[in-house]
């Protein structure tokens, strides 16, 4: 019975982990994740770009290719939620830079409201977030990075380098504006008011709020 219970737990385990390497890379389509667990998922002809390694393979796409008919209007959907923010990620594509929000701890989706903002300011105390890049988004999470005993349960190395974005072509910067009151805000610096899109992808009570902004307005 140990053996099969573990068996069990290892298995769930491999298919988190391939989920979340899938967002990364853009190859969601490849995963089993049941279409109902998905908000605004995305649709095939996106899904099915994958990051661009490196070398001459960053030629393969043309910006015609891409045709993303996001809009860089505010992208918003559900309320606050029990779960919590785990760790914050990145990953290059085609079309699109892509920052992931991981998050665990509830069967419900977290809601979100990501938008561009001219400036992004610290959550409880009001500071200005300063970023690079032209343009600024607002990323909130409608979930805690603390737990209710008050631990954090998201411990940046960086407050203001939450992720390397060394040689992005759309993203400059990701800080961290704090988590107050049951939701948690990331300023995102980019190179211009692009596209983008956000959309949640969940396996069990493990989910990742996903955002992408394009590259250019192709």
């Amino acid at each position: 019975m140990y053996q099969a219970f573990s068996t069990c737990g290892l298995v769930s385990r491999m298919r988190t982990a391939a989920l979340a390497a899938a967002v990364i890379t853009g190859t969601v389509g490849a995963v089993a994740v049941p279409a109902a667990s998905a908000v605004a998922a995305p649709p095939a002809a996106v899904a099915a770009v994958a990051a661009v390694p490196t070398g001459a393979a960053r030629t393969a796409v043309s910006p015609t290719t891409c045709r993303l008919r996001w809009g860089s209007g505010p992208k918003a959907a559900g309320t606050v939620n029990a779960a919590t923010v785990r760790s914050v990620r990145a990953g290059r594509h085609a079309c699109y830079d892509r920052l992931v929000v991981d998050l665990a701890g509830s069967r419900t989706n977290a809601g979100y409201d990501v938008r561009y903002v001219p400036r992004v300011y610290q959550d409880g105390s009001g500071a200005v977030v300063p970023l690079r890049g032209a343009a600024r988004l607002a990323v909130v999470v409608r979930a805690a990075a603390y737990d209710s005993v008050g631990r954090s349960t998201y411990r940046p190395r960086s407050r203001t380098e939450l992720v390397a974005l060394g040689g992005y072509r759309t993203f400059r910067q990701a800080s961290w504006a704090g988590s107050f009151e049951g939701q948690t805000t990331i300023g995102l610096g980019v190179r211009a008011r692009l596209p983008m899109r956000a959309f949640v992808l969940r396996r069990g009570t493990s989910q990742m709020l996903v955002i992408d902004v394009a590259h250019s307005w192709s």
